[in-house]
């Protein structure tokens, strides 16, 4: 099957569900919620997401770094492809022609995607946050800003804003989730996601956070992340009334199971990074039943304020481009 533009359809979908079965098993899981037409679009949207973080960082799904990478080379590439992709150009790279399939069906702002390559490019510029404000920012670079870009792609109007604000809070909360869990992966890869000021504030020296002797402090900075992460959860959560019913149930499931995340990692204190935090396969489908009862139900009537949450950058100028 061929769509618009000349790309194979039915390889591009099938490449898509391949992608997130070996990237994801928790948003694998949260995707079978929403409904096909939807489903099919958010994977080829984590396709692309998921190319272009291995393209930086030198990997494949994950896993080990390649010795000798050069990121700063490969985000260039990431570029290249993407503004082909843009131009409903096929580049023979099954990531990038998931994306520029995508693009055929959603509009899709361009400075949300390439606010999304600006995450690739901090991490390719071994880039660390000085503060809070950094740190978030950061997140919304890698996961706020594909937030934005799956409500889009779930059907949320490009101009309303206040929705979209919500879908990057749930990415940022993903993210910092993310952060608080892999500390110690991170160590490994000469990597470093907490806040200089942080560090300071807790008296660890620079680089030394591993050390056997700041694990309580380490602890603490945990709990922050964590504390952070439930923030933008629960106002995520409260924007998610505005999806349609599948979407909705999709995207509680999964703010249930990434929080779970957050939420070992800070029950767990300083055995946080003693093996790796993962949610349970019963712990997931738990999620799935409450979120489905949740849908259910009324939504929320009472607003969950977004007050001293980090706000992400507006694109009204290309979203009435894009329509």
């Amino acid at each position: 099957m061929t769509a618009a533009g000349g790309y194979d359809a039915a390889a591009l979908h099938r490449f898509a569900h391949d992608s997130i079965a070996r990237g994801s098993k928790s948003f694998a899981l949260a995707s079978r919620l929403f409904d096909r037409r939807t489903r099919e679009r958010v994977l080829l949207l984590y396709a692309w997401c998921r190319a272009a973080d291995d393209l930086t960082d030198g990997q494949d799904h994950g896993g080990t770094m390649r010795a000798g990478h050069d990121a700063v080379a490969a985000v260039a590439r990431i570029r290249d492809l993407t503004d082909r992709a843009f131009a409903g150009d096929p580049t023979g790279d099954p990531a990038f022609d998931a994306l520029g399939l995508l693009l055929t069906e959603v509009a899709i702002p361009r400075a949300v995607i390439d606010d999304i390559v600006a995450g690739f490019e901090l991490d390719a510029a071994d880039w660390r946050p000085r503060s809070e404000a950094d740190l978030l920012r950061y997140c919304y670079h890698v996961a706020g800003a594909v937030g934005v870009a799956m409500a889009l792609v779930m059907g949320v109007d490009p101009a309303d804003e206040t929705t979209l604000d919500r879908a990057s809070d749930l990415g940022i909360a993903f993210q910092l989730a993310n952060i608080a869990r892999d500390i110690a992966e991170d160590a490994a890869a000469d990597r470093c996601y907490l806040p200089v000021d942080w560090l300071v504030e807790l008296d660890i020296p620079p680089g030394q956070h591993m050390h056997p002797a700041f694990r309580p402090r380490l602890a603490v900075m945990a709990k922050w992340l964590a504390e952070m992460a439930g923030e933008y959860e629960a106002s995520a959560r409260w924007g998610a009334r505005k999806l349609p019913p599948r979407s909705r149930w999709a995207v509680l499931a999964a703010a249930g199971i990434y929080g779970d995340i957050a939420r070992a990692v800070r029950r767990r204190g300083d055995h946080a990074w003693d093996h790796r935090t993962a949610t349970t396969r019963a712990a997931k489908f738990g999620w799935v039943a409450r979120a489905g009862w949740s849908v259910l139900r009324r939504p929320p009537l009472r607003r969950i304020a977004r007050d001293g949450l980090w706000t992400r950058p507006r694109f009204a100028g290309d979203a009435e481009a894009a329509q």
